[in-house]
């Protein structure tokens, strides 16, 4: 017969752990991480510069991972890392295989929204691979292994969960993030209901004047609560709710949050038919801009605090309009107006889309940015010498 455990015996089990290791004189030391090894394309630049690593030091970068049908998001601001969720239990090496590409070996914060396989599956993986920081969760009771492997490896490594309440903030780096959701209210007829997608734990995170609102598989219920509660959704990414559903993304909880940026993770040709035509209808309309881990594989967005650059450009199937290809504008057209770019964070120059360059550069080192000349090179990039963008 399988064990009921809830997330108030895991707290009361996992203190009773710590005061015993507290009275033994033990404890884990702290670790940091350092940062993938990046590539020398300076010669294909045209230029002479060296090779270094790329610092995450005055960036913001939130990694929106493919996993599949599921979720996880990394979050590197400064030295520190956060992780949420960890996709299913086959993505569990997928994971840390990335984190440990990226020399992490401790996440500051762990939070687990919800207990669905999709979202915590590969959980237990990361706990027993890196050193943890503060767990947070949703305090529920649920039967099924994937649940329980993920306490087991909480008591194992005598690790506390810190149950989310709407308001609470935290700090990470020079970022922080407040928590949005579930309410008490929501919550409790989440439970009632066993309604797992409503009591997702949904945050906020803000770097400088950008913020990513991330909320796991909250459904329009919950979104209803974040809107009535008052607190600040505004932001610059949406994490689309419950991998595009229609369930999620409601009219209000979009116009509230009203972003420039929309990711969805989700599986290619999955069963569930995510993303919904509802929920890409809405963005279309709205004029965002949308990313999909099924189309374009793992996202990373880099915010330095006023704008965010990404790893890929955004997804345009279903987007109509067409706009005048860069060969076909004069260099005085260029001047003040939109166009594409590919930025090299390692060598620091730009290149058009089509320049030999971009394909001999380090996936972690490429952005896509759309933006004008002058934004880029105020940025402190120098325009290639071969493509002359």
């Amino acid at each position: 017969m399988k064990r009921l455990k809830t997330l108030t015996t895991l707290l009361f089990c996992a203190a009773f752990l710590f005061s015993a290791a507290m009275l033994s004189g033990c404890s884990d030391p702290a670790a940091g991480f350092g940062q993938p090894e990046t590539d020398s394309s300076a010669a294909a630049d045209g230029g002479t510069e060296s090779a270094g690593s790329v610092s995450n030091e005055g960036y913001l970068r939130v990694h929106f991972i493919d996993v599949g049908q599921g979720d996880s998001i990394l979050i590197q601001a400064g030295e520190q890392a956060m992780l949420v969720d960890a996709g299913t239990n086959e993505s569990g090496s997928v994971v840390t295989e990335y984190l440990r590409s990226l020399n992490i070996t401790k996440l500051d914060y762990l939070i687990g929204t919800h207990p669905h396989e999709d979202h915590i599956g590969g959980l237990d993986d990361v706990i027993h691979s890196f050193e943890i920081g503060t767990v947070i969760m949703p305090d529920v009771s649920h039967t099924t292994q994937t649940y329980e492997d993920v306490l087991d490896a909480l008591l194992e490594k005598n690790l506390t969960v810190t149950a989310p309440h709407p308001g609470d903030s935290y700090s990470i780096g020079d970022a922080s993030f407040t928590v949005l959701s579930p309410s008490a209210e929501i919550a409790e007829q989440a439970a009632e209901n066993d309604d797992l997608n409503n009591l997702s734990v949904g945050i906020r995170l803000v770097y400088g004047s950008n913020a990513f609102v991330l909320c796991g598989d909250a459904e329009s219920d919950s979104e209803e609560a974040m809107v009535e509660s008052g607190l600040d959704l505004k932001a610059d990414v949406l994490k689309a709710g419950h991998h595009g559903s229609s369930t999620s993304t409601s009219d209000a909880f979009l116009a509230a949050v009203d972003p420039d940026y929309a990711v969805i993770s989700c599986g290619k040709d999955n069963s569930y038919g995510h993303p919904h035509q509802e929920t890409m209808d809405k963005l279309n309309a709205a004029d965002i801009s949308i990313f999909r881990t099924d189309e374009q594989g793992t996202v990373v967005a880099v915010s330095d605090g006023s704008s965010i650059t990404w790893s890929s450009a955004p997804d345009t199937e279903g987007v109509s309009g067409s706009e005048a290809s860069p060969d076909q504008q004069t260099d005085e057209d260029l001047t003040g107006q939109t166009t594409s770019y590919v930025l090299n964070q390692n060598t620091m120059k730009f290149h058009t889309p089509d320049c030999s360059s971009v394909a001999q550069m380090k996936e972690e080192n490429r952005v896509y940015f759309e933006g004008t000349r002058e934004e880029i090179m105020e940025m402190g990039y120098t325009p290639c010498g071969q493509c002359e963008p």
